[in-house]
């Protein structure tokens, strides 16, 4: 069941969605090589508690740790641990953050030192389509009008794989909500959009196939040619005219131009 929010109510989930984007920018001044994917985790599961928040993913469904920390060619849901960044790695943190009944959801992908100008590309191309894909977040527009917007860009046009097997969702007083939001799709399907939906947009495109597998651990899903992905998501909700954005990527943004070791991935105006 899909569910509209009421102006009260998007208030709350834009709290917990700058939790998230505030919590990104602090573990962007961290990011350098040498420094463990697990002690990241603890980092975030710290500054959420600081918060007086909690950390929406921590035993959601079994899941043992306060954040996904993706690596290179993981796609998604990638295990903290004791790999240490290198310089060249691209990482992606993806963080949930429930706070005053509500949550917020958001993934960054960030590059430690330089990985190559043609990650770069995929990485400017991914987070530039995750703003195509709020384009056609509006009311009236269908769910397939955000997935068409989002394939044809990165897809169509760059010659990426977008990942068929996992979807953005439905935001609110649970995690993953309806509807599903797929990263691929027609133009004119799925579920009619309507003003106070709130949306977890999240392009995850790969340099090379579409296709992926998970892992024996059940969760660290990678890109079955071995090559790199990128992920970044916006927490979104519908409205008339233009989609209003509840996270703030800028805060992200201004950390990673601040940190030397992070090759800073331009911010992208949405027209």
């Amino acid at each position: 069941m899909i569910i509209c929010k009421t102006d009260e109510q998007v208030e709350y989930i834009r709290q917990s969605a700058m939790l998230v984007s505030k919590t990104l920018a602090e573990v962007a001044s961290l990011l350098k090589p040498g420094i463990t994917t697990l002690f990241l985790d603890q980092t975030i599961g710290n500054i959420i508690k600081e918060y007086g928040a909690e950390p929406s993913f921590l035993n959601y469904k079994g899941y043992p740790f306060n954040s996904c920390i993706s690596v290179n060619d993981v796609v998604v849901h990638g295990l903290p641990g004791k790999y240490e960044l290198k310089e060249g790695d691209i990482v992606s943190i993806d963080i949930g953050i429930f706070f005053q009944g509500w949550h917020g959801d958001q993934a960054y992908t960030f590059a430690i030192g330089d990985p190559g100008p043609e990650t770069i590309k995929m990485l400017k191309v991914t987070k530039e389509s995750l703003y195509k894909g709020i384009e056609k977040a509006v009311a009236g527009n269908r769910i397939g009008d955000i997935a068409y917007a989002i394939q044809e860009f990165t897809e169509k046009q760059h010659g990426y794989g977008v990942v068929r097997e996992l979807v953005g969702h439905g935001l609110g007083r649970k995690l993953h909500e309806d509807p599903q939001v797929p990263n691929f799709g027609r133009r004119g399907s799925g579920p009619k959009l309507k003003e106070g939906m709130v949306l977890a947009i999240e392009p995850m495109i790969n340099m090379g196939t579409k296709n992926v597998y998970t892992e024996p651990d059940g969760w660290t899903v990678r890109t079955q040619d071995g090559k790199p992905s990128a992920h970044f998501e916006h927490n979104i909700c519908v409205r008339k005219q233009k989609a209003e954005i509840l996270s703030d990527f800028s805060i992200i943004e201004q950390a990673e131009l601040k940190n030397t070791w992070l090759s800073t991935i331009q911010p992208v105006a949405m027209s």
